[in-house]
């Protein structure tokens, strides 16, 4: 069972996606597996984390952006990958260090993940985009 799933992002931040995921599973045949996810681009990520404080976000979002601030900032003037704009590469810094794939073990439709957690795409461009996340059950 397959499914490309395209999410509108507005900006950077994160954007869960577990309620549609857990709708897809709940309408395939594949009662049990391993669900695999792979976002198809270079400036976004995959995380699963908490998704009951939205402050959870709000601060990572913040570190992320301290951690690689845009091109612009004086701090960041050793970056020459510079022609999709300030925000490209370090999009493609944060992208790098979190995850773009995730496994989630499925049991009865069931993604396993504990009480307080979801999935989510990670933003790091500043405008929107279409961003398309592959998902697998097998």
């Amino acid at each position: 069972m397959h499914r490309v799933f395209t999410v509108a992002t507005r900006g950077p931040g994160l954007y869960e996606i577990t309620d549609a995921l857990r709708h897809w599973l709940r309408t395939g045949r594949v009662q049990e597996g391993v669900l695999t996810l792979f976002i198809r681009h270079t400036s976004a990520s995959l995380l699963i984390q908490e998704n009951a404080d939205p402050s959870v976000r709000d601060d990572l979002h913040s570190f992320l952006t301290r951690l690689a601030p845009r091109a612009d900032d004086p701090s960041m003037g050793w970056v020459t990958h510079r022609s999709e704009g300030p925000d490209d590469m370090p999009a493609h810094i944060r992208a790098a260090l979190l995850p773009t794939s995730l496994q989630i073990p499925v049991i009865d439709w069931q993604m396993m993940l504990g009480q307080w957690q979801g999935v989510y795409i990670v933003e790091h461009r500043d405008r929107p985009h279409n961003r398309e996340v592959a998902a697998i059950l097998r």
